[in-house]
């Protein structure tokens, strides 16, 4: 499969600001990422859906005009996230070379018709994000209508997707899915947004590594000249010679060089088995914060660590749990205590820290 955005290159590199805020700051950020030579497309967000109103939504139309002035500055093709037909129209009058679709978006069904269907008869370059939720059909779905619209020059954006209860991602990457869908679709090229699966900078090497490992088509990384003062995002941007410095980091590995006599299809299940342990270790992370706020606030009440009703019904629901799927029980038990035993020690370490306070507080 030849990568329509960069024909002589294997990977794409994408960055540019979360949010267009002024001219001056598109511009500038537009100027320094071109010196640094690590970037093949200017991205800048400049409809920006938000949960509640009253956030920044979005400099609006005037910043089609900025990004057209980085065309003409730097020679980069210029990207643009578009929610509904008329959008997709001024960025079409205003010479956008990509377009892409936003989660959100791609939650709607009559959304991203609503795009496929203003773009019918002109195969503009867009690219399609994840859903915030884990559904692999929404996807695939999302990239069906833009296919049936008649459109060639498509990819799939990998950003993570929203889970409840989550500690270490801004959203978590489930890098299963995303393969499942390269499975589905081979032909689609699969970027990869380390800044919003992360929500910080110091994530952003790992995971753009491991995208590259899994053979990923590119990334999508969001650099601003000032980021602390970012007007949206701005945790997880980084300076344009931030950004450089990291793409210069990253190893690249050839997929063809696998070693001989390795059979391919245990490969694949090996895997997906790695990638299913990394999720496993992520989430029992995310217990584990749990685990210490609980210990905070029991050293606060002055409570015991062991709630033994507690603990029973955990236990039995495991138990249950395991019977369901068809596990063994003794298996379960295993797990079940190794992880009750770890909360009970991060809690205690609490409890002892306090404790030793204390006792250093009285002996002055």
């Amino acid at each position: 499969m030849m990568n329509w955005i960069t024909p002589n290159k294997k990977h794409t590199f994408i960055s540019g600001p979360c949010s267009a805020e002024t001219e001056g700051q598109v511009i500038e950020t537009a100027l320094r990422l071109k010196n640094t030579g690590s970037v093949d497309v200017f991205r800048a967000g400049i409809w920006k859906p938000r949960t509640r109103p009253g956030s920044f939504e979005g400099i609006g139309e005037i910043g089609l005009s900025w990004l057209k002035t980085v065309k003409e500055e730097t020679g980069l093709p210029v990207m643009v996230e578009v929610a509904r037909a008329s959008h997709v129209e001024m960025c079409l009058r205003q010479g956008i070379d990509i377009m892409w679709i936003g989660a959100r978006t791609t939650a709607n069904p009559f959304a991203v018709q609503e795009i496929a269907d203003a773009l019918k008869g002109i195969d503009q370059p867009i690219l399609l994000k994840n859903p915030i939720n884990p559904d692999l059909n929404l996807w695939l779905g999302g990239m069906e209508r833009l296919l049936k619209a008649g459109l060639t020059h498509i990819g799939a954006i990998h950003r993570g997707f929203s889970f409840t209860g989550e500690k270490i991602y801004r959203n978590r990457p489930q890098w299963q899915i995303a393969i499942d869908f390269k499975t589905e679709m081979p032909d689609v090229l699969m970027i990869c947004d380390p800044s919003h699966i992360c929500g910080n900078r110091t994530m952003l090497q790992q995971v753009a590594q491991k995208a590259l490992d899994l053979n990923f088509d590119g990334l999508m990384i969001e650099s601003h000249i000032t980021p602390d003062k970012a007007w949206s995002d701005a945790e997880q941007q980084v300076t344009p010679e931030a950004y450089a410095a990291m793409i210069d980091n990253l190893v690249f590995r050839d997929p063809q060089a696998a070693q001989s006599g390795i059979d391919p299809i245990l490969e694949h299940f090996r895997g997906q088995i790695d990638l299913i342990d990394e999720e496993i270790v992520s989430i029992l992370a995310s217990r584990m914060q749990v685990v210490q706020a609980i210990g905070n606030y029991k050293k606060d009440k002055r409570m015991t660590i062991l709630q033994a009703e507690r603990w029973k019904e955990i236990f039995q629901k495991y138990v249950d749990s395991a019977r369901q799927y068809g596990l063994g029980i003794e298996f379960i038990t295993d797990i079940v205590k190794a992880i009750h035993n770890e909360s009970i020690d991060q809690q205690e370490r609490i409890l002892s820290a306090s404790n030793k306070k204390i006792s250093s507080t009285t002996k002055k």
